[in-house]
């Protein structure tokens, strides 16, 4: 079991005291990498905690584990398979990097195939799928193709009918491209939802509704069964996770909407951040510096959340993304023995955005009693049209609250209006918001959440917690289930049964 003793002993100095007595300290904690700098000063990492964490890594054999993942080995322990997302953008096991080039090009030509109206006039995409399937692609196609003319698209993960009557609303069927992405094709929220379209579209005359449904699956016999030709289903390895699949053909409606040059960016911009990731010291290696800082407030400050807050409108759903990746990867109680953790794994992630965030949970931040790390997201280049002074104030607001969690301000004649400071935080500042750029955003992230999961002896690639609650929803619409009192009394008032 890895040794924490020197980690949980480290001291506790406030960040001025830090700053004041390390003069390298911002050139120590900073780094520039992928068109993204970091900036971790504002954090309690010291020297000697970056010293401590790499004999943590070493002794869990970090280095290892992550040439296992890059090579294809089954580090997937629990479900006894490999983690091949990095194949998807070219870096990992030669057979895994040639097939996700093959089904890239199976991708391609059929955008290509669209494109050359091979469906006749196609003018919106209607995408459903949940998890990792929605999540990824949504923020993909948010936030960067605003503005883009090629296609309408809608992007459905919710059962709840309200979500596809609004696109029912706006889209024409005739027109209308199906797009059902699901890892099993067997996802209960995401096959109700492609029945209900095909429905839609057959209620409209459409002539052939099942000739217009595109799968995206890593279970092709399945697509097949339901009805989609094998000339219209996009595969993907069964090793590339869910939460890690926009780079696979679940980015379909990305790289349509976006154009394909677009997608091969993102590939590219995310490639180059696995090869930082697998090269780089450990103390200048920006996932495994991010990681540290994480696991610091866990286990040092015993904070249970952390807050990215995105400063550019075109992140939005950014935060919302992140939770999943962190909180389904590392929200693990036992280790891959099988064992009790024994120590907090994930904390919670929550965020929003800037400056919207500033009037709504930011009292809490700066003078509430719980302790929370911020990470602030924020693009140098502007990606509106408006008069410079707009975006000038938008980042000299993440700036400066980042500066005031820090300093804080002392008022001894009025307590209500005193901010104790010493509040941690971190900053991702990009060049521009493209897709090459965002593409090595996303893979950071990803590699984070490997180390911290190294680090915890966690397996960060399995997510049977999401499980149970669907089996006793299956359950209960047989009418079926061995309900609590409580349980069985909701059923029945909402249902009559």
């Amino acid at each position: 079991m890895a040794d924490w003793s020197t980690i949980e002993a480290l001291p506790q100095e406030r960040l001025e005291t830090l700053f004041a007595n390390d003069p390298d300290r911002l050139k120590r904690l900073s780094l520039d990498v992928a068109g993204i700098h970091f900036d971790w000063s504002k954090t309690h990492l010291t020297a000697e905690a970056l010293t401590a964490f790499e004999a943590l890594a070493k002794s869990v054999d970090l280095a290892g584990k992550r040439e296992a993942m890059f090579a294809g080995a089954n580090v997937n322990v629990t479900e006894d398979r490999p983690v091949e997302h990095t194949a998807e953008r070219g870096e990992g096991k030669a057979e895994s990097v040639a097939r996700a080039a093959s089904y890239h090009a199976r991708m391609r030509g059929l955008i290509d195939a669209i494109e050359a109206e091979a469906f006749g006039p196609v003018r919106s995409i209607l995408h459903v799928g949940i998890g990792g399937s929605a999540l990824g692609p949504h923020l993909l196609v948010d936030a960067l193709g605003r503005g883009s003319d090629r296609y309408d698209v809608a992007i459905v993960s919710n059962v709840d009918g309200m979500a596809l009557d609004d696109v029912f609303d706006d889209f024409d069927p005739e027109t209308t491209l199906l797009v059902v992405a699901s890892k099993t094709f067997t996802t209960t929220e995401t096959m109700m939802n492609a029945e209900s379209v095909v429905q839609w579209m057959t209620g409209a005359g459409v002539e052939d509704p099942y000739g217009r449904v595109i799968a995206l699956t890593a279970s092709p016999e399945k697509a097949v069964e339901w009805g989609v030709d094998e000339t219209r289903i996009l595969p993907f390895s069964e090793g590339v996770g869910g939460r890690y699949s926009l780079w696979s053909s679940i980015g379909f409606p990305a790289a349509i909407a976006l154009g394909w040059d677009q997608f091969e960016e993102l590939l590219e911009g995310a490639a180059e951040m696995d090869r930082h990731f697998r090269l780089a010291a450990l103390h200048e290696n920006a996932p495994a510096l991010a990681a540290f800082a994480d696991l610091y407030y866990t286990q040092v400050r015993h904070a249970e959340t952390r807050a990215p807050f995105a400063y550019d409108e075109r992140l939005r759903l950014l935060p919302s993304y992140l939770q999943q990746l962190e909180m389904e990867s590392n929200g693990k109680g036992v280790t891959v023995e099988g064992q009790p953790v024994g120590r907090p794994t994930a904390p919670i992630t929550w965020g929003g955005v800037g400056t919207d965030a500033q009037h709504a949970v930011f009292q809490l931040l700066h003078q509430g009693t719980h302790l929370v790390p911020v990470e602030f997201l924020a693009v140098i280049e502007a990606g509106d049209t408006l008069p410079p002074e707009h975006h000038r104030q938008l980042l000299l607001n993440a700036f400066a609250q980042g500066a005031a969690l820090m300093t804080g301000r002392a008022n001894a004649a009025d307590p209500a209006r005193s901010y104790p400071g010493d509040r941690p935080s971190s900053t991702l500042l990009l060049e521009r918001l493209d897709a090459r750029t965002l593409g090595a955003l996303i893979a950071f992230y990803e590699h984070r959440v490997f180390v911290n999961g190294v680090l915890l002896g966690i397996n960060s690639f399995d997510q049977f917690g999401v499980e149970l609650g669907k089996e006793m929803a299956k359950a209960a619409a047989k009418g079926g289930g061995d309900f609590d009192a409580s349980t069985a009394d909701l059923i029945k008032r909402a249902f009559g049964e």
